[in-house]
C-alpha cells in the first residue's frame, strides 16, 4: 500500500500560466500570491503562432519590476515556456529566453515537439539542453496527442536518446490519458527509468469524452479551456501521483475559461489552489 504524497512530502504547488493566461507579469505575481500559490510559470514565448505570451528581456526595467514584485510577494518562478521545436527551428534563438529565465530564478523550461522528423527533433532537443545548462535550467519535453511528440513513449524515447543530463519528460495528467496512456504505462516508466521524469501537471477531466470518436479539435478545446479541478473528474490522479519520484515538482494546469467563464482570473486561480491543496493533503491510501 502506498499513500498519496502529502504537501509535507511534496514541493509547494505552482500555478501553470495557461490557467490564467490573460494575466501577465507583474500583475500575475500578485494574482498568484493572492490565490495562495508560492510559485508560478510564465509564458515568455508563444505556444502557437499569434498566441499570447509576455516577453521579458534580461536586464530590462520590466524584468527588474517583476523581480521586485516577486520578492515583495514571496513568489518564485518554477518554469518558463514555451520552446517549440519545429522543422525550421534555430534553437539558439531561445538563448535570450534562457537568460531571462535565469534572472527570474526559474528552474525549468517547457518544450513542445512540432517536428515530424523525430531524429532531427531529438538532435535539436539535445542542443537545446546544452544551451540551457549554463543557465541552471532543466528542460521538460511535453507530449500531446495532436503533436508529433504525441505520447509518453515518444517523449521518453527522445529524452533518453538525447543523453542530456538536464533533459526530462513533462507529464500532464490530461495529455497522458487522451493520448492513449494510462497510470500503468506511467508506473512502468517511473519504475524502469525514474530519472526521465521531470515535472507533473495536475488537472482532472472525465475519464472518457462523451463523443464516440472525439476530433482533434475537441481534444484541443478541452486541453486549452475545459479542464476540471482535481477530484471532480475520473482521471486516475492518485495512482499517477503514487508512481512519481518523491521530489517531482507539481503544477496545476487548469484553464477553465470554457468550463467556468463567469469566474474572474483571481477566482479561478483561488479555486484551483484550494482544490489542489485539498486533493493533495487528503489522507487516502491506494494500491499501486
Amino acid at each position: 500500500m502506498n499513500e498519496t504524497p502529502t504537501m509535507q512530502q511534496r514541493p509547494h504547488l505552482s500555478l501553470s500560466h495557461l490557467s490564467i493566461l490573460e494575466v501577465g507579469p507583474p500583475a500575475l505575481i500578485d494574482l498568484v500570491a493572492d490565490a495562495g500559490f508560492a510559485s508560478t510559470g510564465i509564458r515568455l514565448s508563444p505556444a502557437v503562432i499569434g498566441g499570447t505570451y509576455y516577453p521579458l528581456l534580461a536586464g530590462s526595467q520590466s524584468l527588474r519590476d517583476v523581480r521586485q514584485r516577486m520578492a515583495s510577494r514571496n513568489v518564485a518562478v518554477l518554469d518558463v515556456e514555451v520552446v517549440c521545436l519545429a522543422e525550421d527551428t534555430d534553437v539558439t534563438d531561445f538563448e535570450p529566453m534562457f537568460e531571462t529565465a535565469a534572472e527570474l530564478g526559474a528552474q525549468r523550461v517547457c518544450v513542445n515537439g512540432d517536428d515530424p522528423d523525430i531524429s532531427r527533433l531529438t538532435a535539436r532537443f539535445a542542443h537545446l539542453c546544452e544551451l540551457a545548462k549554463p543557465y541552471g535550467l532543466q528542460v521538460d519535453l511535453e507530449f500531446m496527442r495532436w503533436r508529433p511528440v504525441s505520447t509518453l513513449e515518444v517523449a521518453s524515447q527522445i529524452v533518453e536518446k538525447s543523453s542530456a543530463s538536464n533533459g526530462f519528460v513533462l507529464l500532464d495528467a490530461l495529455h497522458l490519458m487522451r493520448s492513449g496512456g494510462s497510470h500503468a504505462s506511467l508506473k512502468a516508466l517511473c519504475q524502469s527509468k525514474p530519472k526521465l521524469i521531470g515535472s507533473f501537471q495536475l488537472c482532472d477531466a472525465p475519464l472518457h469524452l462523451s463523443h464516440d470518436a472525439p476530433t482533434t479539435a475537441q481534444i484541443i478545446d478541452e486541453a486549452r479551456g475545459g479542464r476540471w479541478l482535481p477530484g471532480e473528474g475520473g482521471l486516475p490522479l492518485r495512482e499517477m501521483l503514487a508512481c512519481l519520484p518523491l521530489n517531482t515538482p507539481i503544477s496545476l494546469e487548469i484553464p477553465m475559461s470554457g468550463y467556468a467563464p463567469q469566474l474572474t482570473a483571481l477566482e479561478r486561480a483561488t479555486r484551483i489552489y484550494q482544490a489542489g491543496l485539498k486533493f493533495l493533503t487528503e489522507d487516502v491510501s491506494i494500491t499501486n
